[in-house]
């Protein structure tokens, strides 16, 4: 992986990084590799769930979201049917959206912590979110071949950013993540100089190469919330130490 470039006081270059991810975006919504996610989202925003008859749902590939310069690179599951398959934004429309952009607009990296639809005027700074699998999969599973038709969309988008912190929401965004940074020689050697891929854990915190880090959180979906395997303290205490190695 090639060092970050800063376009922060270098405005070409902000501009064509910029301009590399809408490109990105545009393939990503214009992807049709997967026939039966293809069916099930499209099938999705024709039925509608009651509460959203009067929704145009977006039934299309979610690209991704926030700042083209980002920092901090947030790596979720796939889109909710009835949330960002709905509104066509990452974490929108739904409560894991609520929990996340809560958590997100504590510390700094979104300008507020409501997400309603793409034209709520939600920002994010140095942060952005991708995910593992770009289409609502049927009851939030999507298959291995799924995801690795996906796999080169989460590669050009960690390759584009060269994120500093990673952080994987849920054990398959963990493992999506990981599976990039050992094939491209980013997991550091143990103590016995053997490399062995990190285990996914709620605030799991492994250093990588180049003084980069990869942070795990329980993903913000009702199952976790609900039942109170995951509070919003600690999914702040994740964000708050993502936002500490950015400032170190």
């Amino acid at each position: 992986m090639a060092k970050k470039r800063s376009t922060q006081s270098n405005p070409i270059a902000k501009k064509k990084q910029t301009t590399a991810w809408h490109t990105l975006n545009e393939r990503i919504v214009a992807c049709r590799s997967c026939p039966r996610l293809n069916a099930y989202t499209q099938r999705v925003a024709q039925e509608k769930r009651r509460a959203f008859l009067d929704w145009d749902y977006w039934g299309l590939p979610v690209p991704n979201f926030g700042d083209p310069g980002a920092a901090l690179l947030i790596v979720g599951l796939a889109p909710a049917a009835h949330g960002a398959n709905r509104t066509g934004r990452m974490f929108t429309g739904d409560r894991s959206g609520d929990w996340l952009f809560r958590a997100l607009a504590k510390v700094g990296f979104a300008n507020q912590p409501q997400a309603t639809d793409i034209e709520d005027g939600l920002r994010l700074h140095n942060c952005a979110i991708t995910a593992a699998c770009h289409c609502a999969p049927p009851d939030n599973k999507p298959s291995r071949e799924e995801i690795s038709a996906c796999e080169q969309f989460l590669a050009e988008t960690i390759d584009l950013l060269q994120p500093r912190v990673f952080l994987a929401l849920g054990q398959l965004g963990w493992q999506a993540t990981v599976r990039h940074l050992a094939a491209s020689n980013l997991l550091l050697a143990d103590s016995s100089g053997k490399i062995r891929r990190p285990k996914f854990a709620h605030a799991a915190n492994v250093k990588l190469q180049g003084n980069r880090y990869l942070l795990g959180s329980y993903h913000p979906s009702q199952q976790n919330t609900f039942t109170g395997r995951l509070t919003e303290e600690m999914l702040d205490g994740v964000f708050l130490e993502a936002q500490r190695l950015l400032h170190e």
